[in-house]
């Protein structure tokens, strides 16, 4: 008697429809998500940007924008001014808060439930209420027009989330690693740098994303406390073309180009750093 003979089993029409859906679904989110970047660099390059109304091609490359940009809209000097105060929001908020954050997740000491709930208080609060009370504590110590003093300020905002968040990384550092560190012989800066630094690296890159972003994107404080316009931020920078009758487009599609491009390096760096985090983490665990 033969084997009755074994038939290819097809793959249901179902799982088939479900991948194209899958697919179309993706597709769409993409061009709904990549289409106000395409628009806005191809506005840039476009040398008729007025005039391009919905076409979805520009009409030719030329960076005129950009150099309208640099020459006229001193550009140069508000990025220059961005990088400054973002490099010392993202030192600042980083060490303060792992330091804040070690001591409310390791110690225990009065009020430490009332801290942390002041934490959580401080970034419920909408930025624009703390506009006045900031501007009159800048002026009493004398940091207006000054990008110490905005830096200050951005540090401010950032410490809530930085530290509600790496309070949660710290805890999850089980406390027999560091018992085992002191143990070894280890002093407390040394199991710091060696133990606990590089199992909570993974939260501190992404509150230092967090607090990169804040001090590029914000304009509110930037424009308020700034006299001169020698000490803009890029992101202020770019209300200058915008006029009270008419708007020049070129330039300000350019200049939000050039802001977006040094976001996008610096998530691409950190984000890579951020998973070999992850994963060394998730080893040494």
């Amino acid at each position: 008697m033969t084997a009755p003979a074994v038939r290819a089993k097809s793959r249901p029409r179902g799982s088939r429809r479900g991948r194209i859906g899958i697919g179309v679904a993706v597709a769409a989110l993409l061009v709904f998500t990549l289409f106000p970047v395409y628009w806005m660099v191809s506005t840039a390059f476009d040398p008729k940007a007025v005039t391009r109304g919905s076409d979805l091609l520009p009409s030719g490359l030329s960076f005129e924008h950009f150099s309208t940009v640099f020459d006229k809209g001193n550009f140069g000097t508000y990025l220059l001014n961005s990088v400054i105060v973002g490099l010392g929001t993202i030192l600042a908020a980083a060490v303060l808060s792992l330091f804040a954050a070690i001591a409310v997740a390791r110690f225990k000491f009065r009020l430490r439930t009332s801290v942390l709930i002041m934490v959580l208080i401080v970034q419920m609060v909408p930025l624009e209420a703390l506009v006045i009370p900031l501007f009159l504590q800048m002026r009493d110590y004398d940091l207006l027009n000054s990008l110490l003093g905005l830096t200050v300020v951005y540090i401010a905002l950032s410490l809530p989330f930085a530290i509600w968040t790496l309070r949660g990384f710290v805890q999850t550092v089980p406390k027999e690693v560091e018992e085992a560190a002191y143990i070894d012989g280890a002093s407390w800066p040394r199991m710091f740098w060696s133990v606990l630094l590089p199992l909570v690296a993974p939260g501190l890159v992404a509150t230092s994303i967090f607090a990169f972003i804040t001090a590029w994107n914000e304009f509110v404080f930037a424009y308020t406390f700034m006299k001169g316009s020698d000490k803009y931020t890029a992101a202020v920078g770019i209300y200058q073309f915008f006029g009270e009758n008419s708007t020049s487009w070129g330039p300000v599609m350019a200049s939000s180009t050039l802001i977006t491009v040094p976001v996008m390096i610096f998530f691409v760096i950190v984000h890579r750093r951020l998973g070999s985090g992850l994963a060394a983490g998730a080893v040494k665990g």
